[in-house]
């Protein structure tokens, strides 16, 4: 598989264009991250700068994945900011390559990912996902389990709203 990871990388210029052309590239495949095909560099690179931001500030952290010098994968682990839920954090923006895809480097990024939460403390990791594009079923086979659905929470377009699918993992 050969994917090598890193948490909270220095945020260089040259990490965070890298990062801004990956999300873009994810979204315009088809990807669920926060926006919705088609969209430009710098249609996402406001979004991507302030969520690298949270990270290098703390308390989200990002975790990306390289194969040799090329990224290939990359989420962040974002802090629910309330006591009551400091036991449990939120995957946000999980992305592989298109091109990459199918090599594993996604079921890897999560496992890591299980890996970074279990050594600071967490017990369960949660995620959503937009529905229509079957994504749900890559999580459940990692083990992740439904535990609720907004419908038409998303609207990706005009008469097209998406339920939003929350989904949960513990880790204990």
């Amino acid at each position: 598989m050969g994917i090598r990871f890193v948490l909270d990388p220095p945020s260089t210029p040259e990490l965070r264009e890298k990062i801004v052309r990956l999300w873009t590239e994810v979204t315009n495949a088809g990807g669920a991250v926060g926006f919705v095909d088609p969209v430009t560099e710098d249609e996402v690179r406001p979004t991507a700068l302030a969520a690298l931001r949270e990270a290098a500030d703390g308390p989200d952290h990002l975790l990306v994945g390289y194969r040799g010098d090329e990224l290939v994968a990359l989420l962040f682990l974002t802090d629910n900011r309330f006591h009551l839920k400091a036991h449990w954090c939120v995957l946000k923006r999980v992305m592989v390559r298109p091109t990459r895809q199918g090599n594993g480097y996604g079921q890897a990024l999560l496992r890591e990912a299980e890996q970074v939460a279990r050594k600071a403390g967490r017990e369960a990791l949660h995620l959503t996902v937009r529905d229509g594009q079957g994504v749900q079923d890559f999580y459940r086979r990692l083990g992740y389990r439904e535990v609720g659905r907004l419908p038409g929470a998303l609207r990706v377009g005009p008469a097209d709203d998406r339920d939003e699918i929350q989904m949960w993992l513990p880790l204990t």
